[in-house]
């Protein structure tokens, strides 16, 4: 199973995905994939994104994991349907704790020093910082980063391609999310093949 450092280092961008019908699910993860981008979010704020994940894992080189993740239940149907990886929008010790035991990557949400706090006492050295822009931006985590060396951020909200270089330039940044690279609807492949491929080179 894979780390959660791992996970965060496959790519500069994690699309971050809605899925509103399952069909949509197969051809957006190989346009994704073909453009370079291995790691797959997908929120679980649709009916079918247990579906779509399950869908997304037969693309060769995709690594699938579950987004919007809030509680145990929510984590433990995303496993079953084969999330390698749990993301949430926030921290609390339960969920934390269930994902811990099940040992799958799991990069909660923080916008402040307390949840880092809390993280760090439960073991963890990796979060998502959420809502990155509306918590302050780059300043921000600039700030907050600065008394946790050792740890490392995927910023998630209000990231798009216009301000993603200048996130992934600080050291404490391994990746970012967006959802600009998988655009809701029906995929168009080559658009978002290029977009992905763009993504995949941000940051180098």
């Amino acid at each position: 199973m894979m780390d959660v450092e791992s996970v965060m280092r496959l790519a500069p961008v994690v699309p971050v995905i809605v899925i509103d019908e399952v069909e949509h699910a197969l051809p957006l993860a190989e346009a994704l994939v073909a453009g370079g981008l291995r790691a797959l979010e997908v929120t679980l704020r649709t009916p079918d994104a247990l579906d779509a994940i399950k869908a997304m894992k037969q693309v060769p080189g995709a690594v699938v994991g579950a987004g919007t993740v809030t509680n145990s239940d929510e984590l433990e149907d995303a496993l079953e349907a084969g999330a390698e990886f749990i993301v949430s929008p926030g921290l609390t010790e339960p969920l934390a704790r269930a994902a811990i035991a099940s040992q799958v990557a799991f990069l909660p949400g923080t916008a402040n020093a307390s949840d880092i706090m809390r993280g760090l006492d439960l073991g963890l050295r990796h979060f998502k910082f959420f809502p990155a822009m509306a918590a302050g931006g780059l300043p921000a985590l600039k700030a907050l980063s600065a008394p946790f060396g050792h740890v490392k951020f995927c910023p998630t909200g209000g990231i798009g391609p216009d301000n993603a270089a200048e996130w992934l330039a600080h050291d404490a940044v391994l990746c970012v999310g967006g959802s600009w690279v998988s655009p809701r609807g029906a995929p168009d492949k080559a658009t978002i093949e290029a977009l992905a491929r763009d993504a995949a080179h941000l940051g180098s």
